[in-house]
Order: C-alpha cells, then sequence, then structure tokens
C-alpha cells in the first residue's frame, strides 16, 4: 500500500510541474537529490562500520550477556504473560540489548524470532498478545546507549559536534519509553477488566 501511496505522490508532483511548466527543475532537483543520496550514504559507511565494530565487540566480550541477565527481573514485570524459562523471552531480552547498544542488524532478526515464539502462547491467534504490544512499544522506543545512526548522519552532514545530542536523546527515549509502558499497562488492565465482566 505504501509502494502505491509513494508512487501516486510522484506522479501528482511531476503532473503539477508539467502543467506550470517547471518539468526541467523538477528534473534536475530530482538527479541532484540522487547524486546527495549516495554521496551522504557513503558518508555514513565509515561511521556506521566504526560503531557496528565497537558494538560486535561488545557483544563477543559478554557485555551483552550480562545485561541480558542484569534486565531479567524488569523483563519479568514488563511481560509477566510470558513463561519464566520460555524462548520468547530470551528473544525479547537480546533483541532489546541489541538495541540499546545500536546493533540494529542484529536486534531484526531477534526481534521476529520474539514475536514469532510469543505468537506461539498467544491465545487469540488473530489479535496481538498484551507482551506482543508491549514488546512493540520498547521497539519504537528503543532507548539506545549510543544512537550510532543519528550520529553517522550528523556527522555526514558536516556537524562540528555531531555527539553532542545523545543526552537529549536519552531523555526524550526514555520519556517515550515511560509513556509507552504506562499506556500498555494501562489498556493491558482496561481488557482484562472488560473480560472478566463479560464485555471483552
Amino acid at each position: 500500500m505504501l509502494n502505491y501511496i509513494w508512487m501516486l505522490m510522484l506522479a501528482a508532483g511531476f503532473l503539477v510541474a508539467a502543467m506550470d511548466g517547471r518539468l526541467e527543475e523538477v528534473t534536475k532537483a530530482a538527479v541532484s537529490s540522487a547524486g546527495d543520496a549516495v554521496e551522504l550514504c557513503i558518508g555514513l559507511l565509515g561511521v556506521m562500520c566504526l560503531w557496528t565494530g565497537l558494538m560486535g565487540i561488545a557483544e563477543k566480550s559478554g557485555l551483552v550477556s550480562n545485561i541480558s541477565k542484569a534486565a531479567k527481573p524488569v523483563l519479568s514485570f514488563l511481560f509477566p504473560s510470558i513463561p519464566k524459562n520460555h524462548p520468547a523471552l530470551g528473544a525479547v531480552m537480546m533483541n532489546m540489548v541489541a538495541n540499546f547498544l545500536g546493533l540494529g542488524n542484529a536486534a531484526t532478526p531477534l526481534g521476529l524470532k520474539a514475536m514469532g515464539e510469543m505468537q506461539k502462547i498467544n491465545p487469540r491467534k488473530r489479535v496481538a498478545s498484551d507482551a506482543m504490544s508491549m514488546f512493540l512499544v520498547l521497539n519504537t522506543s528503543a532507548v539506545q546507549l549510543i544512537p550510532a545512526t543519528i550520529i553517522a548522519v550528523r556527522s555526514a552532514a558536516g556537524s562540528g559536534n555531531p555527539t553532542e545530542i545523545i543526552g537529549t536523546i536519552w531523555v526524550a527515549s526514555l520519556c517515550a519509553a515511560t509513556a509507552g509502558i504506562i499506556a500498555a499497562k494501562f489498556f493491558s488492565l482496561l481488557v482484562y477488566k472488560r473480560g472478566k465482566h463479560g464485555n471483552y
């Protein structure tokens, strides 16, 4: 569906430009933007390789594993419906740790595995469970120790101090995560109460 929306927007843009007699300007802008995109990607490559390498070292050294163990009590509170030693909890834990350390490439397959494992214990297969909703909230807010992507974009764009936004991102993502967790818990409780009284 999103592909159709983008296609419609592009077609509308070219149509309006043709009607306005500015088709040549739009074509030049499209070509110029494509070149800028390639330059930005090349600029991002070096910084992303650096941070991915550092985070890979953290994973190999056991830091990821240690953080996972420390996070168990918190995850038990956030995901009470997942049995203690179920594979879903392990996948959730590793996904969150990978996201926290900025290992986006490692976090994605772990997130898919976590969702698959939670679906196995979901009593209503056509509806997302409370655990799945909470997991989605935490992935969306994704508190990161080092927001490597933003730093890389700022660096590629020529920022004099690309890391100065780290503190602001920590505060913003923590606020988003807190608000999301409260909302997820509230609606989970609301649905539970309705179900208990036959209004589910």
